[in-house]
């Protein structure tokens, strides 16, 4: 979904879809903005192609992604895009944001302060435990029984 649709949204609608508030993803796009106009300053020439999505619409990709985890080749049909460009463009916005001031985590003498109320969770993948599949003794054992 583009930002066009996203724009027209309430505040309270918009932050049901999206998951933030508008004051925040317009605090993302300044940022991712800011972040845009250093790279693209940084170039030895302004050559390549124009980005096909604006910046807003790069920051809702990225958001879209974290809220859904959603699939980078179902993000990128949804944007008219490929697979590697979605996840080019989400790492770019990802890497943009963690390396602002405005939206880094405090450190850990902060945390220990205690001056902020601040939720971590883990959400780690972990494995499966299945059998080992080479479990001869007990598929051996199992049939004997049944004999």
């Amino acid at each position: 979904m583009k930002f066009e649709k996203v724009e027209r949204l309430s505040n309270k609608q918009f932050r049901r879809l999206i998951g933030v508030k508008i004051r925040v993803f317009d605090k993302m796009v300044e940022v991712i903005q800011d972040a845009y106009n250093k790279k693209r300053a940084n170039a030895k020439s302004n050559a390549g192609r124009p980005p096909t999505l604006s910046i807003q619409d790069r920051v809702l990709m990225t958001l879209e992604y974290w809220r859904e985890y959603r699939t980078y080749f179902s993000i990128g049909l949804n944007y008219g895009l490929s697979e590697s460009n979605a996840f080019e463009n989400i790492r770019w916005v990802e890497n943009a944001l963690s390396k602002s001031k405005v939206f880094a985590l405090p450190g850990k003498k902060a945390l220990l302060k205690g001056d902020r109320e601040i939720v971590l969770m883990d959400v780690t993948e972990s494995p499966i435990e299945r059998p080992k599949k080479n479990n001869g003794i007990f598929i051996q054992e199992k049939r004997s029984a049944t004999q």
